[in-house]
């Protein structure tokens, strides 16, 4: 467990911490992969880590379990891949992570940029460009702003820049 303040010295309240990395990602291009080889290389040195088993059909939610898991987590480490963006639930995840960031302190968030460039995802340009035209036509302008916002602010933070070898 570790301890979050609201700002004033009087109220403490305790996180439960239940996993060193929460590890967000899109499952078609990354999950056997980089995925299968970080969390390989997370589990040999004792790094717990959550990793969702369960691809999210068309009209799922995201399930209570996971979010869960996004506040019991110290990290959260975004995994933002050519097609990152084309699911509305890694956009989801991500805002989710983000607005848990803003309330608690504790959490770290760390972005890392696979096979694409950090300005490709602060300005969705192009995969994510070509993601946001499709999602426009199924979802909301307020949902859209929301997850363009998600994603300037990720791509705002510090992170890692990786290139796969090809």
């Amino acid at each position: 467990m570790s301890l979050a303040t609201d700002g004033s010295s009087s109220h403490i309240t305790l996180k439960e911490i239940k996993y060193d990395v929460f590890i967000s990602f899109r499952g078609v291009d990354t999950r056997f992969n980089f995925i299968s080889h970080l969390h390989s290389a997370l589990s040999r040195k004792k790094i717990k880590a959550f990793i969702d088993e369960n691809d999210l059909k068309t009209g799922d939610e995201i399930s209570p379990t996971l979010l869960k898991a996004i506040k019991e987590s110290k990290l959260c480490l975004i995994i933002l891949s050519e097609d990152y963006a084309s699911s509305r639930w890694c956009l989801e995840e991500l805002a989710n992570i983000l607005q848990c960031k803003k309330t608690d302190e504790q959490s770290e968030v760390l972005p890392v940029f696979h096979n694409v460039e950090p300005s490709d995802v602060r300005k969705q340009q192009g995969s994510y460009a070509v993601a946001f035209a499709k999602l426009k036509e199924r979802f909301e302008d307020e949902k859209l702003l929301a997850w363009r916002d998600a994603l300037r602010k990720i791509a705002d933070l510090s992170g890692w820049t990786l290139k796969s070898f090809r």
